[in-house]
């Protein structure tokens, strides 16, 4: 059961934003989280439950809050499994893991229904937890969260301007290997590929000299000529299942059959000694325990599927990838609002 804690905190980043406070005095005494199934015994505060953004719709959204180790009074709002600040993680949109509607239809969705979801989670979240609202805010993210964050903070900056009360204190956004641009972001990641010696030369430039990315798009993505089709096909061929797109330098999970003829023909790498690369099953059953749910307050309304790490129900639009998000970091760097984008 240890392994699967050690994969409780990745669990709630996956499509994730997280929020750093202090120690509150004032806090909903039904999320507190008085013992989680194989957790060691920790110094910190834990809350789960909901946060409703849409009563009449019956929309929720669910949040695992945990509180600094030591001095979570004067710690600041950060982001990201940081282990010296509160931590707060939300499975959003509704739709994704134990967030929910009542309401079919607001399974499909998109990015601006997600921004206005998650602007009025921290409403109703700050509400919870009133002693947060002063604190500082970070606002981090990765992968499609390269939309998802900048969409938020641009809501959070017209609130402030508009608000002649309560204002969001925005401090910095952090976002990791991020959606931003197609026509930037698809060539990329083959120039990753390259540059780490995972495609040929030959593969390489082929994908430079045949392929034209501006006319790239998430609905479409394979308008290109054939030649650039079997290089990209090729390209993804080789990286296939046997890389960890997150993390080029890690095993993968491979079914115990294979596991072991990669130990037999000693193919496993010493590198990944120490992380879990299993941690995605171990999630789905760690999380589909009942007496786990019960502790985190989740499944409230006992829902029809299992949890799991990618939504079976969300028909999220296949055109919003092709948004430019570029314009909305310029608004939050013209805002004098840190911006670190990391890959």
């Amino acid at each position: 059961m240890a392994a699967s804690w050690k994969a409780v905190a990745l669990a709630m980043a996956t499509v994730a934003l997280v929020l750093a406070g202090t120690c509150v005095s004032a806090f909903p005494v039904e999320d507190l989280v008085t013992r989680l199934p194989g957790q060691p015994p920790v110094t910190f505060r834990q809350f789960a439950g909901y946060v409703d953004v849409d009563a009449k719709a019956g929309r929720s959204l669910f949040y695992y809050f945990t509180e600094a180790q030591e001095d979570a009074a004067v710690k600041p709002l950060t982001l990201w499994l940081n282990g010296v600040s509160n931590l707060l993680f939300v499975e959003s949109p509704a739709g994704v893991g134990w967030s929910y509607s009542n309401t079919s239809s607001d399974y499909k969705t998109g990015d601006k229904h997600t921004a206005e979801d998650m602007y009025r989670f921290l409403l109703g979240w700050y509400a919870k937890f009133p002693e947060y609202r002063s604190r500082a805010l970070f606002l981090t993210g990765e992968s499609y969260a390269g939309h998802y964050i900048p969409q938020l903070t641009d809501l959070l900056l017209t609130h402030n301007e508009k608000s002649t009360g309560f204002k969001f204190n925005i401090k910095a956004v952090a976002i990791g290997n991020p959606l931003l641009k197609l026509d930037r972001d698809v060539p990329a990641t083959y120039e990753y590929f390259w540059s780490h010696g995972m495609i040929s030369d030959e593969i390489f430039l082929a994908i430079s000299h045949s392929c034209n990315f501006e006319d790239y798009t998430f609905d479409s993505p394979h308008n290109e000529s054939k030649s650039c089709n079997d290089a990209i096909a090729e390209a993804n061929g080789i990286v296939g299942d046997y890389v960890n797109n997150y993390d080029v330098i890690l095993d993968v999970c491979y079914p115990s059959i294979v596991m072991q003829e990669l130990r037999l023909r000693k193919y496993i790498t010493k590198i990944s000694v120490g992380v879990d690369v299993c941690m995605t099953y171990e999630r789905f059953f760690y999380f589909n325990l009942p007496e786990v749910q019960q502790a985190l307050h989740a499944n409230r309304t006992r829902l029809p599927y299992h949890w799991s790490m990618c939504s079976n129900v969300l028909n999220y639009s296949d055109t919003d990838g092709n948004i430019n998000i570029l314009p909305i970091l310029q608004r939050i760097v013209e805002h004098k609002i840190p911006l670190w984008v990391f890959r």
